[in-house]
């Protein structure tokens, strides 16, 4: 049984020796950061009117417990408003018996993915496609073994965005007949866009590279510039 303390953490494996990552203090606060980040979002569910505020609460609380950027650097964090019409019903079909592959990453360790399924939603008046990734460390973990991963690049990416993409996280249960809420007032950075050669970050395939500009979740970081 593989033991993490996130999903991200094996998203974000660093290069030096991972005694330096997999420490009992990143375990636990990585588990405090998703913990809050579920409670915010699920604020949504109990009404569309706060939905906005929800989401701003979620992005303060990513930005309080994130776990490279720290002290005053944290104020260099930037998002695009919130902005509901990018929160997108996409229609899900499943790939079954879908290999294993090997994801491009920016360091040397490639990580292993299959494509889960298939997404089909319209943005800014553009249908696209894009596919839904399941790790295969995290297959084999208990506690995340439902995670998906859905990284993708788009038209502001090396503009008003991280130029190598950004990433939204899922989970199996939340496909609901054959439909997925796709959120990309979620969407976020790797942790390279913020430490340059310290992480191995999967690089989005071309498949999910969109035609269209996504102008929400986090921009690039400022220090970055």
């Amino acid at each position: 049984m593989v033991i993490l303390s996130s999903p991200r953490s094996y998203y974000f494996k660093k290069c030096v020796p991972l005694i330096n990552l997999y420490s009992i203090q990143y375990f636990r606060s990585m588990k405090k950061l998703f913990t809050g980040l579920f409670v915010l979002a699920m604020t949504y569910g109990r009404g569309q009117d706060n939905y906005k505020d929800s989401m701003n609460s979620y992005q303060a609380n990513y930005v309080q417990n994130h776990e490279v950027v720290t002290g005053a650097d944290k104020e260099l964090f930037r998002f695009f408003p919130v902005d509901e019409k990018y929160r997108i019903t996409a229609v899900f079909e499943k790939k079954n018996d879908s290999k294993w592959f090997s994801m491009e990453t920016s360091g040397t360790v490639r990580k292993i993915f299959r494509v889960y399924g298939v997404l089909r939603l319209v943005t800014n008046d553009t249908a696209v496609k894009m596919n839904i990734y399941q790790s295969q460390n995290l297959f084999n973990s208990d506690e995340y073994k439902d995670q998906l991963f859905l990284p993708f690049t788009d038209l502001t990416s090396g503009e008003e965005t991280y130029d190598a993409g950004r990433y939204i996280d899922l989970v199996i249960g939340d496909i609901v007949d054959n439909k997925i809420v796709i959120d990309f007032n979620k969407a976020y950075n790797p942790y390279c866009a913020y430490l340059s050669g310290k992480y191995n970050c999967p690089i989005p395939p071309k498949e999910n590279e969109l035609p269209v500009a996504i102008l929400a979740g986090e921009k690039i970081f400022e220090k970055s510039r």
